[in-house]
């Protein structure tokens, strides 16, 4: 395909070698894989868009994990843990000349983005994480999930389709076919069957409060898919973090509502900034429900101060939270106090 930034080949420590990709212009994000195809993935028309929408303001870097991809496919398949991804990703950083990065973990990729922030803090400007946890057997629950899972013995093409278009969403005739086609050539059924079972016992947990970097949890996700608390205590375990839940269901990053994404996720990148989103404004009685909560006043005295039940304050609460990407009471008070020195509407 004419027009893609040239494949590099970088070796990592145990001596496997990693295909990756840089192009663009700024502050540097790594774009970490789950499964994952580079070259195949410039095909789908929304992900090639995205690709240049972040390369305008940012220097991506792509790359394929072990197995998958343009990287080796003869891999140890009883070493597909943190410690192998985060070789991977050692080796991609050094042979890109990048000492200092932000990290885009993405579903898979997610725990290695937290262990690398951990133990290589200097390594890491910030971090932006959608899509997991840091338990990872925990986004492998929903009953979907699994039932795509089971495909993977029977049928690998067929696997390829349904992640495409029943979990991802591809409704699109012609995105949905080129989501397949780099499903389909990521890697085979043995290795991404050991890519699974090493991911069940994935569990970075224990690092989540050493992460000193500033942290973007985002989530967008279907009811059948990944809850919004699962991103939500993940935001909540890590000491400097924002969590945004996204609008739409669609379990993807710059697909839905590409535009908005990218001018989110650039903002943050280049200068820590989170932009609020369109229809995230709270409403009078939110704000009133946040002003009592900012002078300290509990559930049962805002329900009192505002004439309305108590579980009707939990639900306001709730819509708060969500809409300021706040993890607790706490939270919501700092941001309302930070939103209000800056003059930004609630």
């Amino acid at each position: 395909m004419e027009g893609l930034p040239d494949v590099r080949f970088a070796r990592t420590a145990d001596g496997v070698s990693i295909g990756y990709q840089v192009f663009g212009r700024g502050p540097a994000l790594v774009w970490m894989p789950s499964l994952s195809n580079i070259v195949a993935q410039w095909r789908i028309p929304a992900l090639r868009d995205a690709y240049l929408g972040l390369a305008r303001e940012l220097t991506v870097v792509l790359y394929d994990g072990r197995g998958t991809g343009t990287s080796d496919r003869r891999v140890d398949l009883g070493d597909l843990g943190v410690d192998a991804h985060l070789r991977d990703l050692t080796a991609v950083l050094d042979a890109a000349g990048l000492q200092r990065a932000t990290l885009l973990g993405y579903y898979h990729s997610v725990p290695t983005a937290i262990a690398f922030a951990a133990r290589s803090p200097g390594r890491v400007e910030r971090l932006v994480l959608f899509g997991g946890t840091s338990r990872l057997r925990e986004a492998m629950l929903p009953a979907q999930t699994q039932a795509l899972l089971s495909l993977v013995d029977q049928d690998w093409g067929l696997f390829a389709d349904a992640a495409a278009t029943a979990w991802l969403g591809w409704d699109e005739a012609a995105s949905g076919r080129w989501t397949a086609e780099a499903f389909r050539t990521a890697t085979t059924a043995p290795v991404f069957k050991a890519w699974i079972e090493a991911a069940r016992d994935i569990d970075v947990t224990a690092e989540l409060p050493a992460v000193r970097a500033p942290t973007l949890v985002l989530h967008r996700q279907g009811e059948q898919r990944i809850p919004a608390e699962t991103s939500r205590r993940l935001a909540g375990g890590l000491p400097v973090a924002r969590f945004v839940e996204l609008p739409g269901s669609t379990p993807t990053l710059f697909i839905e509502n590409q535009a908005a994404d990218l001018r989110l996720v650039t903002g943050f990148v280049t200068g820590g900034r989170v932009e609020r989103r369109n229809g995230t404004s709270l409403t009078p009685r939110e704000r009133d429900v946040l002003r009592l909560l900012s002078a300290g006043d509990s559930n049962t005295e805002i329900a009192r101060h505002l004439g309305i039940a108590v579980h009707t304050v939990e639900r306001h609460l709730s819509a708060v939270y969500r809409k300021l990407g706040a993890r607790g009471r706490a939270d919501a008070v700092r941001l309302a106090l930070s939103l209000t020195e800056n003059r930004h509407d609630l």
